[in-house]
C-alpha cells in the first residue's frame, strides 16, 4: 500500500511577493531588497533588518502597511485549490504571523508553520522568535516520522535543507544561482508545471 501523501510549500517566492522587496520598494531602502535569495544565514539576515528598520524609525504597523497591498502572485490562489483538492498542503515559511494573516486570507486560509516577531505596544521590533531553528526541515522530518511521504517546493537557500529531507524536492521560481548550486533538484517556473510534476509523485 503507498503512502499518504503531504506537499510543504514555501509561501513568499512561491505563492506570494517577496514581502522585504516590497517594503524596500515603499519606503526606498534598498539594503531591505536583501532576502533568504541572497543571504544563506537567517540570523544574519534578519537582524540586519531589525537593525535598518530601527534606524530609520520604522516598525510593524509600517510593514503591515505594505503587506495589505500585496496580493498573492498570478496563478497562486488557483494552484494551490488545486492542489489542496488532491492533497495536504503546509506552508512552511520563514515569515512571521504577523506578516501572514492577510495574504493567508487571500489564499483560503491554508495552514501555516512560521515564526513570531517581538515588538512593544507601540509596534518597535525589538527581535524575533523562531518557532525552532531550521523549521522546514523539522518539519519535513516530523511528517516523515507521522509515515507521510513528502514532497516539498521553495525557492531560497533556506529552503533546500526542506527540499533534501523531503522525499521529493522542487524548486520554483527559484534564481539561476541557486539552480547551479543545488542542480539535484528539478527547477520549474509555470503552476501548472509544478502542480503535474508533484500530481505524478501521488
Amino acid at each position: 500500500m503507498s503512502k499518504q501523501t503531504l506537499v510543504t510549500l514555501d509561501l513568499e517566492g512561491v505563492l506570494v511577493p517577496e514581502i522585504w522587496i516590497a517594503v524596500a520598494e515603499k519606503t526606498g531602502i534598498e539594503a531591505l531588497r536583501r532576502t533568504t535569495r541572497d543571504e544563506p544565514d537567517y540570523d544574519r539576515l534578519m537582524q540586519g533588518r531589525l537593525d535598518i528598520l530601527a534606524e530609520h524609525g520604522l516598525g510593524l504597523p509600517d510593514i503591515q502597511e505594505v503587506i495589505a497591498t500585496l496580493s498573492p502572485l498570478p496563478g497562486a490562489a488557483a494552484f494551490l485549490e488545486q492542489l489542496r483538492a488532491r492533497t495536504q498542503v503546509i506552508i512552511l515559511s520563514d515569515t512571521f504571523e504577523e506578516f501572514a494573516q492577510p495574504l493567508m486570507r487571500q489564499l483560503g486560509w491554508p495552514s501555516i508553520f512560521c515564526h513570531r516577531l517581538l515588538c512593544d505596544p507601540a509596534g518597535r521590533l525589538s527581535g524575533y522568535r523562531l518557532r525552532q531553528p531550521n523549521q522546514k526541515q523539522a518539519a519535513v522530518a516530523a511528517f516523515k516520522g507521522l509515515n507521510y511521504k513528502v514532497i516539498a517546493a521553495g525557492d531560497s537557500f533556506n529552503d533546500t535543507t526542506m527540499l533534501a529531507e523531503a522525499d521529493v524536492g522542487f524548486f520554483f521560481h527559484a534564481p539561476e544561482n541557486i539552480r547551479a548550486q543545488f542542480p539535484q533538484f528539478r527547477a520549474f517556473d509555470e503552476y501548472a508545471d509544478l502542480r503535474c510534476s508533484i500530481e505524478e509523485q501521488l
